[in-house]
């Protein structure tokens, strides 16, 4: 059964690709400060000499947008103004299908960075990697660029083609990757048996239903292994996050109760906290969870919380360290802004802002990355290899309490 008990409000855990409606009230103010006032006389003095004087003829709301833009700019790389056009896209983007190339990115350090490249996209099969910095797009530099104006130069129709160069660690100079973009369609979920009785989940990305397809794909593994499931590899690698209420329900298929992750906002009257509920939950499996640099945001969430309560061993490198939540808000013309309302929390009180999850077991960065399910299949995934003996080993010492506890 789907554990997902409705937020009602839906919030963007992952850096682009996230909407939430509502969770914020916007107040009228019926009276601002004289230094407010004042403040407020110089931004239409200084519009009013651009329209006078400036060299060409500037319009009053493009004048206005860019004010808008600047304002939000200035707060942190995360918020940001979103056009109408922009606006609609967030909307689609959460149901999984999408144009573009596949990349999930941040402004990290003042530098355009890939959180995660999107499994079978433009992007992925270029062999894009976390934590690449994009120097230029189509030739132009990136730098002073916000987040919202190097997404609009990342997209484009399907078919079209965008040069990106890119700086990783390791080279000695930026190299240039062509790509001809595509529709992103993301399946959120996959899942296989391993071998007899172990099982793999892998999540993509956190959109709408990601939750109830993970629950029909443990279901699902039951029914392949009536003899009994012995052990989960949960797989987080390269997911940037997505939807906060699908994170939560995530979570809450492992945890039968506690706190599963704290909001806290600016206000103590926005602090908030989501609790896991014993109905629904999948029996008590050992656990492995992989993660990596490219883990951002929501897959942040659920690692946090299964490693605070000791519910799965968590494997992998460092994840991306982005514990801030952003709000869609929607605005009366159509646009919006992305704003930072706050930050979030694991059961134990940790921030995970720009410091990550830290695996309790270490692993080796590996170069080659399985394109396919069929890859992993044939062991071309030494992580997934390395995590099913650990599994077998987590498996082996629950038989053995349980013998003992008899």
């Amino acid at each position: 059964m789907f554990k997902n008990k409705k937020i009602g409000w839906l919030i963007l855990l992952g850096f682009v690709f996230g909407l939430v409606v509502g969770g914020i009230s916007v107040h009228n103010v019926s009276a601002l400060s004289n230094k407010t006032y004042e403040r407020l006389k110089v931004f239409t003095d200084c519009l009013e000499i651009i329209k006078k004087h400036y060299v060409e003829d500037v319009k009053t709301e493009d004048l206005i947008t860019g004010a808008i833009e600047g304002m939000l700019s200035s707060l942190d790389p995360h918020s940001a103004y979103l056009d109408p056009d922009m606006y609609r896209e967030l909307q689609v983007e959460t149901k999984g299908s999408f144009g573009g190339l596949g990349i999930e990115i941040a402004i990290k350090d003042g530098i355009l960075t890939v959180i995660a490249p999107i499994e079978d996209t433009p992007a992925y099969r270029a062999g894009i990697k976390a934590g690449d910095r994009i120097v230029k797009i189509n030739e132009e530099s990136t730098k002073g660029l916000n987040l919202m104006e190097c997404v609009k130069r990342l997209r484009g129709p399907k078919g079209t083609r965008v040069t990106i160069t890119i700086f990783r660690e390791g080279f000695t100079q930026t190299q240039e990757v062509s790509m001809v973009r595509d529709i992103i369609k993301i399946q959120s979920v996959k899942y296989k048996t391993l071998e007899k009785g172990y099982g793999y989940l892998r999540i993509s990305q956190f959109q709408e239903k990601t939750a109830a397809d993970a629950t029909k794909a443990l279901e699902a593994l039951q029914k392949e292994n009536p003899e009994g499931v012995r052990g989960l590899i949960l797989d987080l690698r390269n997911d940037p996050g997505g939807l906060l209420d699908e994170a939560v329900a995530v979570s809450d298929l492992f945890l039968d109760s506690g706190v599963i992750v704290t909001i806290k906002g600016r206000n103590e009257e926005e602090k908030t906290a989501f609790n896991a509920h014993k109905e629904g939950t999948m029996p008590p499996w050992p656990m492995v969870v992989l993660v990596n640099q490219g883990s951002a945001s929501a897959s942040e969430i659920v690692a946090g919380a299964l490693q605070d309560y000791g519910r799965a061993v968590i494997m992998g490198s460092k994840t991306f360290g982005k514990g801030s939540v952003q709000t869609i808000i929607p605005l009366d013309d159509g646009s919006g802004i992305r704003l930072t309302t706050a930050r979030y929390y694991t059961p134990k009180g940790r921030t995970i802002h720009e410091k990550g999850i830290q695996p309790d077991i270490s692993l080796p960065t590996v170069e080659k990355v399985p394109q396919t399910m069929a890859e992993e299949q044939t062991g071309a995934d030494p992580h997934l290899d390395r995590a099913l003996e650990q599994l077998k080993g987590m498996t082996i010492f629950q038989q053995y309490l349980d013998k003992e506890a008899k």
